[in-house]
């Protein structure tokens, strides 16, 4: 019987290790891109009872091959994520009160977390310039006006079915606009600000489809691809932030950076899991930033819990005129411009709510 129960686990942790490898846009294949570290500790868990529990024979050399081959595979996309691999975002040499810096919090406050209190409390202790709330309904809207003696600046679209964007800063904007890439209950964000130093950047914000088993990712990689031809193209340096609903190491977000040559400062310094607040032994990085070369890295900090399933997350950049990268993104291939082909094809047919339209009902 154990054998047997230790085989089958294997063989789950097998099967969850090798459907990210295809590219197929679908929940089912999609959300085993997540928890790498999770089947990391389970398969040490499931290796270490294989060698107490089994006799030792050629069942036991087989299950405990295929146990070493999948903390391998698992561990190579984690360990770009870990101080043993070289940071893509340098750091920047100058103060955090030099007027080059830009300090952006983002929060996926859950639509239905009533606590607004701890949100607002925490803003206004980290005095942010850009704040980017998500999920956010009328409630949500009317609580955080409360912020605008601080945050004057504002571009809102609140909802109630968890897309609601309101973006406040304390910096005025040159221009900002909502934009509804492939569905209009699913906003997006794009702003030209400048820093205190007088230098225009762009700010891009999204919060696409999460992946479910039970449906395809179309909507979140179709937006995804957009999003990165367009910070591509963007003549301006760019910063790209939200809640992706993808985690940082996923083929996805990979392809991602490849389209659009943007850095993620979590490369080599650490994951930062900003979901699942609510529990700690499930929690991979969900709220992500990516900018252009020109930015360096003041700061990046996890915030504390505000009650939501996202902890909040702060970003502190410095707009310079010199490249900013140790270690750049690879260059898209015709691969990656294929697939981005028949994925934005394929989007651009979508006829259906958004997928977790009444999660927060």
């Amino acid at each position: 019987m154990a054998t047997w129960l230790i085989a089958i686990l294997t063989a789950l942790l097998a099967a969850a290790t090798l459907a990210p490898v295809s590219r197929i846009p679908h929940g089912f294949v999609r959300v085993c891109d997540f928890p790498k570290l999770q089947i990391i500790a389970l398969t040490i868990a499931a290796a270490v009872a294989t060698l107490v529990f089994l006799p030792w024979g050629t069942t036991v050399i087989v299950l405990v091959a295929v146990q070493v081959l999948i903390i391998l595979v698992q561990s190579v996309a984690c360990v770009r994520f870990t101080p043993l691999w070289r940071v893509q975002s340098l750091r920047f040499d100058g103060t955090a009160d030099n007027p080059a810096v830009v300090r952006i919090l983002v929060s996926n406050v859950k639509m239905s977390n009533r606590d607004h209190g701890r949100l607002i409390e925490v803003v206004r202790r980290e005095a942010p310039d850009f704040a980017a709330f998500l999920e956010c309904d009328g409630p949500w809207q009317t609580a955080l006006s409360e912020l605008k003696d601080i945050l004057p600046h504002a571009l809102e679209h609140p909802l109630d079915n968890s897309y609601g964007m309101i973006i406040l800063s304390r910096i005025p904007f040159r221009s900002a606009e909502f934009r509804f890439v492939f569905s209009d209950e699913v906003p997006s964000a794009r702003i030209v600000a400048e820093t205190g130093a007088g230098d225009p950047f762009a700010l891009y914000v999204v919060h696409p489809e999460p992946p479910v088993p039970y449906a395809d990712t179309i909507g979140r990689d179709g937006e995804l691809i957009l999003l990165a031809r367009d910070a591509k193209a963007e003549s301006l340096p760019t910063i790209v932030t939200g809640d992706m609903n993808d985690v940082a190491w996923s083929p996805t977000t990979r392809r991602f950076q490849r389209l659009s040559g943007l850095l993620d400062p979590r490369v080599g310094r650490g994951f930062y899991n900003s979901f699942d607040a609510r529990y700690p032994l499930l929690r991979w990085p969900l709220d992500h930033l990516f900018h252009d070369p020109r930015f360096r890295l003041v700061r990046l900090e996890r915030l504390p819990n505000i009650g939501s399933d996202h902890f909040p997350m702060l970003f502190e950049l410095a707009l310079t005129s010199r490249n900013g990268a140790d270690e750049t993104p690879q260059a898209a291939d015709s691969e990656d411009l294929e697939e981005a082909r028949e994925v934005t094809q394929a989007a651009d047919n979508l006829d259906r709510e958004p997928i977790g339209s009444d999660w927060e009902k």
